[in-house]
C-alpha cells in the first residue's frame, strides 16, 4: 500500500468518526462505494447541523432587545428614563419643586415613547403618575 493511500485511509477514518451514529446505520447496508456512502453521510450531516444551527440562531434572537435602537425615541427612553431616576432622588433630597420639573419632563418623554411604540400602558402609567406630580408641582408654586 502506498504512502498516499495510507493518508488518504487516515483522512476518511477521521471524517467518519465524526458521523452521528443514527448516520452511519441509515447508510450501513448500501452497496455504493465507500466515498459515495461517505458524501451521502456528510450530506446528511450537513442538513441536520444546518437546522440545528437554525434553531441556536432563533433562540439567540429571542435573547435581542426587542426595544429599537439607534432612533430618536430609544434615545428619548434613556433621556427619560435619567430625568425619572434624577427627579426620584431630587425629591428625596429636599429639593422637591426641581425634583417634580425633572419627574413630570421624564412621564412626558416616556409619553411620547409609549406613543411611538404604540403601548399604551407606557402612556397611561406615565401620564398618571406624571399628572399626579405635576398637581404636587402646582399646588406649591400656588402656595408660594
Amino acid at each position: 500500500m502506498s504512502k498516499s493511500s495510507i493518508e488518504e485511509d487516515q483522512r476518511v477514518a477521521k471524517v467518519e468518526s465524526q458521523i452521528s451514529p443514527e448516520v452511519k446505520q441509515e447508510f450501513a447496508g448500501s452497496t455504493m462505494s465507500k466515498a459515495g456512502r461517505l458524501a451521502m453521510e456528510l450530506n446528511v450531516e450537513r442538513k441536520r447541523l444546518k437546522q440545528e444551527m437554525e434553531e441556536l440562531q432563533l433562540e439567540v434572537e429571542d435573547l435581542k432587545p426587542a426595544t429599537p435602537t439607534g432612533t430618536i425615541d430609544s434615545y428619548v427612553k434613556w433621556g427619560a428614563t435619567v430625568l425619572g431616576v434624577v427627579g426620584v432622588f431630587t425629591m428625596s433630597a429636599g429639593f422637591s419643586i426641581a425634583g417634580q420639573i425633572c419627574y413630570a419632563s421624564a412621564a412626558t418623554a416616556w409619553v411620547y415613547v409609549g406613543h411611538c411604540w404604540n403601548d399604551k400602558a407606557i402612556m397611561i402609567g406615565s401620564a398618571i403618575s406624571g399628572t399626579a406630580v405635576l398637581m404636587n408641582l402646582v399646588d406649591t408654586l400656588v402656595a408660594m
